[in-house]
């Protein structure tokens, strides 16, 4: 094999080496690879990548934005192999498309703020994708995405389209009638519309979290790590007082975790007024 090694590597080294790794003589596990196989993998990178944004980490946000470039360029060099397009196709296209949808900075256009830029990008983006209906730029959100994230630009392409609470207090009305809905069909042990209604209400809670700026994955991701802190209080102190969490009556470890809740909770707030 010829290969030379350098003192340091920049994007076509990058390329050369996936080329190397699914040539005839490279790799046995790379060269059979298809986009379909490593699919997961590029989701799974992605992840990594998004996890050292979330720690800030700057060495682990190097090395999986590494993993996610070269996820790129293995799925580029598949298209380029097949006669499709190559790697300098994609960044021709995505710096042509950033051209277009920067108007404000490329163009003559002015803005004033964020809003009117994002405003600009969607009415771009539309003319660029052919789309007249909203309805179709809702279609075009991936299925792919977490779902409460697909639901909030859902909600939000679908207030651009006249369709949105007034008010939070709307929107939270809107949610207490899902509930309702929830509760009666629990009540009447109607197992179909379940999963409905479920929905429903989730849809519900994630219109009212763009509306107030929050982002609603973002939001159950903390709350997940929250409960897990929690949960770890609670199984420590039901050891010190000898309660078997496993195997103890579930009215007992109830009201040791709503006890254990409700003393966090008045700490908070006692943290609040100091």
């Amino acid at each position: 094999m010829n290969f030379k090694n350098n003192e340091k590597y920049n994007i076509d080294d990058l390329i050369a080496i996936v080329r190397q790794l699914r040539a005839p003589d490279g790799c046995p596990w790379d060269k059979v690879q298809t986009h379909q196989s490593i699919r997961r993998d590029f989701i799974e990178e992605v992840y990594e990548a998004a996890e050292a944004i979330d720690e800030n980490d700057t060495e682990h946000l190097r090395e999986e934005l590494g993993d996610v470039l070269f996820q790129v360029v293995f799925h580029s060099v598949i298209e380029s192999e097949e006669g499709h397009f190559d790697f300098s196709d994609i960044t021709d296209e995505v710096s042509r498309k950033m051209i277009i949808r920067h108007p404000h900075v490329f163009g003559t256009v002015e803005v004033e703020n964020t809003d009117e830029v994002l405003s600009n990008w969607d009415a771009i983006k539309m003319q660029t994708h052919a789309q007249s209906r909203v309805s179709e730029t809702m279609e075009s959100v991936s299925k792919t995405l977490p779902s409460l994230m697909r639901a909030e630009k859902l909600c939000k392409k679908a207030a651009r389209g006249g369709v949105r609470s007034e008010s939070c207090e709307e929107a939270l009305e809107c949610i207490d009638e899902k509930l309702s809905a929830l509760k009666k069909i629990c009540a009447e042990g109607n197992d179909e519309c379940r999963e409905k209604a479920v929905g429903e209400l989730l849809l519900s809670v994630a219109n009212l979290s763009g509306m107030i700026k929050t982002d609603s994955e973002q939001s159950l991701y903390k709350a997940c790590d929250n409960f897990i802190g929690q949960f770890k209080r609670y199984e420590n102190i039901a050891a010190e007082k000898g309660i078997n969490i496993q195997d103890s009556d579930t009215k007992v470890t109830n009201q040791l975790w709503k006890e254990i809740n409700k003393k966090e909770k008045l700490e908070e707030i006692k943290n609040e007024q100091i």
